[in-house]
């Protein structure tokens, strides 16, 4: 395989998101063995703060020394906008006819809809679709899903292949009949887990410097603070535990929609001293550090890579059994699955983690040991064999 391929992504927005970050590490590690070329919007919608925004353009330029060639389409947001949306497919239309890509992947749902059949259209040899998780439950209205999942299967057709991040995502695609089995493969989002693992910080001083509580344990939670994330029936869980161990502080990592309404009944409980708000951070694998337990009670999740993130820093974890996250989230061993929207069972789990050092380092370990599985070198060598093996297809097919 040599450089003269040329493969070209597409995502609705690069940010601090899973999605985007996965996107951008597999451009970074496959650019100096592909011609790669990222498309983006301008990911305005993400309300990204400047470290953030600084954040992310580092990450880029670090994978331009690499040959990566990143093109912006202004016009690509992740709302439906009727107008914004045809202007984005002419756009992307007009790029891939003038790339000419020998392989076009896209990401997420917008960029998935828009970019395929911009490709098809333009006679790009080689399909290739990651969804980041799906819309089949949790986001939408029956009617409004139903007529999404719609989409989603017509779409299917004229892709050569897509990857799920997860066993559990692609079963789901396969059982509504989006996709057929031979033209699904699994591959775990990569982490860069070694950052997680190496991390050493004085637990106290990190904890005064984030103005957490230096006594009792911590609980805390990483992601996009949007309904489902599930950050409410996190919060109702602790109020619970609360009850009986006061001295437990909480910790929201990240922003999102729903941040003002969590504040507001943060403020209305009367338990703003327990909860700290930290927004998106540059030093996750610090922080991390400072927890002694990871939540994460999505109501619907593609994989999870903080999961991973959670793991690699030897962190116990309760996560909803929902979505990618059994195939990270071992029950019983790692940490404990809990019913998706159950602030109950979640408490419950949680205080059992609280009540037992023991097992909390022992999970911790667990985790740990399995983190490796889902490294980004694992997840760039399968995506990199999928490219060969589609494109010596192609070559076979030009061939007769």
């Amino acid at each position: 395989m040599q450089r003269s391929i040329k493969v070209l992504h597409i995502i609705t927005r690069m940010d601090r998101g899973g999605s985007a970050q996965n996107t951008l590490l597999t451009c970074h590690e496959l650019s100096q063995k592909y011609a790669v070329v990222l498309a983006h919007g301008l990911s305005r919608e993400s309300k990204m703060t400047d470290q953030e925004r600084q954040s992310v353009e580092r990450q880029i330029k670090e994978a331009q020394k690499r040959g990566l060639k990143d093109i912006s389409i202004p016009c690509l947001v992740r709302r439906i906008d009727p107008v914004r949306d045809f202007l984005a497919f002419l756009s992307i239309l007009r790029l891939l006819i003038r790339e000419k890509p020998t392989i076009v992947h896209t990401h997420t749902y917008k960029a998935g809809i828009l970019g395929c059949w911009a490709a098809k259209m333009a006679g790009v040899p080689v399909i290739v679709h990651t969804p980041h998780g799906h819309v089949f439950f949790g986001h939408f209205s029956p009617l409004v899903t139903r007529f999404f999942m719609i989409i989603e299967k017509t779409t299917a057709s004229i892709i050569d292949h897509m990857v799920a991040l997860s066993e559990g995502e692609r079963k789901d695609y396969i059982a509504f009949s989006v996709s057929k089995p031979d033209k699904m493969v699994t591959i775990h989002s990569g982490v860069d887990v070694t950052g997680f693992m190496k991390a050493r910080v004085n637990i106290k001083e990190k904890r005064t410097s984030l103005g957490l509580n230096t006594k009792g344990l911590v609980v805390g939670t990483i992601g996009w603070l949007l309904p489902i994330k599930g950050p409410l029936y996190l919060l109702k869980a602790m109020e619970v535990i609360w009850q009986t161990n006061p001295e437990i502080h909480l910790v929201y990592v990240g922003k999102g929609d729903l941040e003002e309404e969590v504040r507001s009944e943060v403020s209305r409980t009367g338990v703003s001293e327990k909860v700290t708000f930290l927004g998106w951070r540059d030093d996750i694998p610090e922080i991390m550090q400072v927890l002694d337990i990871f939540v994460l009670p999505s109501l619907n999740e593609g994989m999870g890579r903080v999961l991973v993130e959670a793991m690699a820093a030897g962190k116990p974890i309760v996560a909803s059994n929902v979505g990618g996250i059994p195939d990270l989230v071992k029950d019983g061993q790692n940490g404990f699955l809990v019913k998706p929207g159950d602030s109950k069972s979640l408490s419950f789990a949680i205080k059992k983690l609280l009540d037992d050092k023991k097992m909390r380092e022992e999970m911790g370990k667990k985790g740990r040991a399995m983190a490796g599985n889902y490294s980004v070198k694992k997840m760039v060598k399968k995506i990199d064999a999928l490219y060969a093996s589609l494109f010596e297809r192609v070559t076979e097919d030009r061939r007769f």
